[in-house]
């Protein structure tokens, strides 16, 4: 009796499943992998190719002030400045100081703020600070171990979260830059705080006294009483009165909200006349592409404006990605050459203008807290546009005949970063 042999179709699955396995493996490696190896080789030949390059002293466009109802709004375009007037405005607190950042670097510009606000709780101020974990994983903890025992620090964990609660509420960067002082002076915009920045960094920050700085206090107390602290919570505070013209939308991940984009997409669909962005980093999602394209189609004037080199090359090349769509529709792209530009802000039409923290990009409009304030007013616009201007004279206009002529490596390059551009 014949042993009987193993069935031929068994066999041909396993080899079938095989060969599946093999490609799924080898497809995902070449998705995640292959953008992954580009980003580092471009990382390193930028590392190699401004080795030992000094940084420029920034543009200072200068200081501006408008008036908007019941608010008063200070524009701030130097780091200096700026700080200078957040430490005055924490020296004369006398109920309460509310502090939060991004980046806080060990440096004397970082010192200084340690110092105002443990002087502030010195004299009997109720201070809370907030950091993100990850923004600053190179500071040593012995840094943030300066405070007075008096004021309450919120670090957010860099990697301790509770993800089992909801990845997309429970994983956001804590984007924000923004300082309350007595529930009447705000700040908020694209400075973090360091040495860096106040010298050689173009960016802009407003100042806020008046009703609106209710919006700032309430981003604030959302992270804090909703995120991934159990101590004592900030308490509410009363809104003075409901307004308008001043508008703060902040995007807080623990409850789901995202208003920043949407602020966009709305004051783009009205645009008539013009629209001038400034951005440190362009990764726009379809919808805002499409409708700045749409934009430009109607004959609005759509200039765009980011830096010629920032501090994160793959995020530079991972934009470029977008310029010969941009050029086709009509957008004007601005590259700024005196130095880093950091600003987050747009004006349209002369009649509404914008500065926060988010960026055009995935991360600021769909995943970090962020916070932007919206003013509608033509006096505020006009000075916002002069802003704006003064950067412009100071970029590289992108001719699109000879964007096209670029390398053929270039193109390479942009063409294997796409699979990175949502998680930028």
């Amino acid at each position: 009796m014949e042993t009987p042999r193993p069935a031929a179709p068994a066999r041909q699955e396993s080899v079938v499943g095989y060969a599946l396995r093999r490609a799924a493996v080898a497809g995902t490696t070449a998705f995640v992998g292959v953008p992954l190896a580009t980003a580092v080789a471009v990382s390193a030949y930028d590392a190699f190719k401004h080795r030992g390059r000094k940084l420029r002293p920034a543009e200072r466009p200068g200081t501006f002030q408008a008036q908007v109802g019941p608010d008063a709004l200070t524009i701030y375009t130097a780091g200096d400045d700026v700080y200078d007037a957040m430490i005055q405005a924490i020296d004369d607190a006398r109920e309460t100081v509310k502090f939060e950042t991004f980046i806080w670097k060990d440096d004397a510009t970082g010192q200084r703020f340690v110092d105002a606000l443990n002087r502030a709780a010195a004299r009997g101020v109720q201070v809370w600070a907030s950091y993100d974990g990850f923004g600053n994983l190179l500071i040593p903890p012995s840094f943030y171990r300066q405070f007075d025992p008096r004021v309450r620090v919120f670090r957010l964990p860099a990697f301790a979260r509770p993800l089992w609660r909801g990845v997309v509420r429970y994983s956001g960067f804590n984007h924000s830059k923004i300082l309350t002082v007595d529930g009447r002076v705000g700040f908020v915009g694209g400075y973090n705080v360091g040495d860096l920045y106040a010298a050689h960094w173009r960016d802009t920050h407003l100042r806020v006294e008046g009703p609106a700085v209710w919006g700032l206090e309430h981003s604030l107390s959302v992270l804090w009483n909703e995120g991934y602290t159990d101590m004592a919570e900030m308490p509410w505070t009363r809104p003075e009165e409901w307004e308008e013209r001043t508008v703060v939308a902040a995007n807080l991940p623990t409850q789901l909200v995202y208003p920043i984009r949407n602020t966009y997409l709305n004051a783009i669909a009205r645009a008539q006349d013009h629209i001038y962005i400034s951005t440190p980093y362009f990764v726009p999602d379809r919808q805002v592409l499409d409708a700045l394209k749409e934009a430009a189609r109607r004959g609005v004037d759509v200039q765009v404006l980011v830096p010629k080199d920032s501090n994160h090359v793959v995020a530079d090349w991972v934009s470029r990605g977008f310029y010969s769509e941009m050029l086709d529709a009509g957008i004007t792209i601005l590259l700024y050459a005196a130095g880093m530009i950091h600003a987050k802000t747009a004006t349209i039409d002369g009649r509404w203008a914008t500065v926060g923290t988010a960026n055009i990009d995935r991360l600021s409009l769909s995943f970090n807290y962020e916070t932007n304030v919206s003013v509608v007013d033509r006096d505020f616009a006009a000075r916002m546009e002069d802003v704006f201007r003064a950067d412009a004279a100071r970029s590289e206009r992108i001719q699109s005949p000879r964007w096209k002529d670029r390398h053929g490596l270039a193109r390479v390059v942009e063409k294997l970063l796409v699979p990175l551009r949502p998680l930028m």
